[in-house]
């Protein structure tokens, strides 16, 4: 039963299908590094399928961005991802078909700078294929 809530351990459905994670982020998660979800070892990342739907934009004075990476490194996957505008933003690192090597736990942070947001939401979407072919 879905809980809406990032769980504690690697998400796997054993069918051959796309898997994905999905994370809401607003203004108020300013300078939080935000858990998406954790990704199972082997997994390959679709990074044309992946990025940060931004709903409603972020409106802080100077600087409305998101990073997107692990807990080891925040900004692995997008760097400095523009929340400005209400559009589909995909990573922006070199990533194609990057694969994890263990659980991977990945993160968003929201880095607002200037006069504070008042308005801002966005869905950070990873999507992956999990080592299930055999």
């Amino acid at each position: 039963m879905a809980t809406n809530t990032a769980g504690n351990s690697a998400r796997y459905y054993n069918k051959q299908m796309v898997h994905y994670l999905r994370a809401g982020l607003a203004f108020g998660d300013n300078g939080t590094a935000v858990t998406v979800g954790i990704i199972p070892a082997g997994s390959v990342i679709l990074k044309a399928a992946s990025g940060v739907q931004v709903t409603t934009a972020f409106n802080a004075g100077t600087g409305n961005v998101l990073d997107v990476g692990t807990s080891d490194n925040d900004d692995l996957f997008g760097t400095d991802l523009a929340l400005g505008t209400a559009t589909f933003v995909p990573l922006d690192e070199a990533i194609g078909g990057y694969h994890v090597t263990s659980d991977t736990t990945i993160t968003a942070t929201v880095a607002l700078t200037g006069t504070a947001a008042s308005a801002g939401a966005a869905e950070v979407l990873i999507c992956y294929i999990p080592d299930n072919d055999r």
